[in-house]
C-alpha cells in the first residue's frame, strides 16, 4: 500500500482513486467493469445501471477535492457509453437509478457548465416524475412496471434531486415537489417515534410496509433529503429529523464495541453504506449535530485502511476490517472509495482530526 498508514485522507482516496479505474476500467464496454477481475463476470448477470451513476458520483468527488480534470474526462467517456449501452438513451425502467444518474449529472454540470448535461439531467426529471400517482396516498413508484410498489429508494433521491434543482435555478415547481415527496415518505415510510426509515410498500400487493427491510441505504438518503430541503427553506424541522435519522442509524447500525457500519453483503447492497457515509458526511458539514458520527467515520476509514484493503490492489471487501477474499464488486469497491472521499473532504473542512484514529 502506496506510503503506508500516515497519508493524508486526501491522498488515501487519490490512491483508492486509481485503484478504481485500474481494477475496472472496461475498454471494451466504455464502462467501468462490475466484477474485478472482468473475468468474474457470469452469464446472466444483471446490469447494473445504477453503480455507474455512482461511478460518475465519486469521481466527481475526486474532481472537487483534486481539480483534475482528468476526472472530468473520465467522466465523458462514460457517460457517453453507458447512455449508448442503455439503447442510446438514461431513460430507464428504474426510476431510482435514472434518479441516481440524475443527481450524478447535474454535479458534473455544477462543475463544468456544460449544457449537454444540465438537458440530460432535465430530459431525467421530466421522465422521473411520471413515477409519482395515487397508489398507496402518493409517493414515486419504483419502476415502471409495478407503479404501486412505493419504497424509499425512488422518493428521498428524487426529493434530494427536485430540492438541488431548486437550488440550482430557482424553480418553484421543482421546490413544491421536493416538498411533496418527502412528505410522502415521512408520512408512510419512516418510524414517527424514532425517525428509522424502512424500505418500501406494497410490494406483494397486499399494503404492507417492508419494516424487517432495514438497510443503511434508506437512512442515508431521508438523511439527504432533509438537508437539502432544509438548505432550500431554512426550516428547522427538516434539520431536527435528519438529525433524528442519524440518531436512529447510529443505534441501529453501528457496533457499539467497535464503531464500525456493518457488512451487508454484495450486489447492490454492497453499495448501500457507502451512500449512509455520503448523506452523513454532509450533515456534518452542515449542522453542529453528530460528533459522535466524526468518530465513527474516522474509525470505520482507519480500520478499513489498516485491516480491510488489500496493500497491493487496493480492493476492499464488503466488511472493512477485514481484506477481501476472492472477486470484488464494482459496488463494493465504490462504497470504500466514498468513505475514503468522505473522511477527505471533511479532513480539508476541519470537520474531522485526522491525527486521532
Amino acid at each position: 500500500m502506496r506510503g503506508g498508514g500516515q497519508l493524508l485522507w486526501s491522498e488515501r482516496a487519490e490512491w483508492l482513486q486509481e485503484r478504481l479505474y485500474a481494477n475496472y476500467r472496461d475498454d471494451e464496454s466504455g464502462i467501468l467493469a462490475q466484477w474485478h477481475p472482468v473475468s468474474a463476470a457470469k452469464p446472466g448477470d444483471n446490469f447494473y445501471y445504477w453503480w455507474q451513476a455512482h461511478v460518475i458520483d465519486v469521481w466527481m468527488d475526486g474532481y472537487e477535492r483534486s481539480q483534475d480534470r482528468t476526472y472530468l474526462e473520465r467522466i465523458d467517456y462514460l457517460a457517453s457509453h453507458l447512455r449508448r449501452i442503455n439503447g442510446d438513451t438514461f431513460l430507464h425502467n428504474y426510476y431510482d437509478d435514472m434518479e441516481w444518474l440524475a443527481l450524478a449529472l447535474l454535479r458534473v454540470y455544477d462543475a463544468t457548465g456544460d449544457r449537454l448535461y444540465r438537458e440530460r439531467v432535465s430530459e431525467l426529471w421530466t421522465d422521473i416524475r411520471t413515477a409519482w400517482n395515487s397508489h398507496m396516498g402518493g409517493g414515486m413508484a419504483w419502476k415502471k412496471d409495478q407503479l404501486d410498489y412505493k419504497n424509499t429508494p425512488a422518493n428521498a433521491p428524487a426529493a434530494i434531486l427536485a430540492a438541488r434543482l431548486h437550488q440550482r435555478f430557482g424553480d418553484p415547481e421543482d421546490l413544491a415537489w421536493a416538498r411533496r415527496i418527502y412528505a410522502w415518505n415521512r408520512e408512510h415510510l419512516v418510524d414517527p417515534q424514532t425517525g428509522f426509515v424502512w424500505d418500501g410498500i406494497n410490494r406483494l400487493g397486499d399494503g404492507a410496509i417492508d419494516k424487517e427491510w432495514t438497510f443503511t441505504y434508506c437512512q442515508g438518503v431521508m438523511i439527504g433529503a432533509g438537508l437539502e430541503l432544509h438548505t432550500c427553506t431554512g426550516e428547522a424541522s427538516y434539520l431536527a429529523e435528519a438529525t433524528q435519522t442519524a440518531t436512529a442509524a447510529r443505534a441501529r447500525y453501528v457496533d457499539p464495541q467497535t464503531s464500525m457500519l456493518p457488512d451487508e453483503g454484495i450486489d447492490d447492497t454492497g453499495l448501500f453504506k457507502g451512500i449512509l457515509v455520503r448523506y452523513i458526511a454532509r450533515m456534518l458539514l452542515q449542522t453542529e449535530e453528530g460528533a459522535a458520527w466524526r468518530h465513527i467515520l474516522l474509525r470505520n476509514g482507519e480500520t478499513l485502511w489498516s485491516s480491510g484493503l488489500d496493500p497491493d490492489t487496493g480492493l476492499a471487501g464488503p466488511g472493512w476490517e477485514a481484506r477481501p477474499v476472492g472477486d470484488v464488486q464494482l459496488s463494493v469497491q465504490l462504497s470504500a472509495v466514498m468513505l475514503a472521499e468522505a473522511l477527505a473532504c471533511l479532513a480539508a473542512h476541519h470537520e474531522i482530526d485526522t491525527s486521532k484514529g
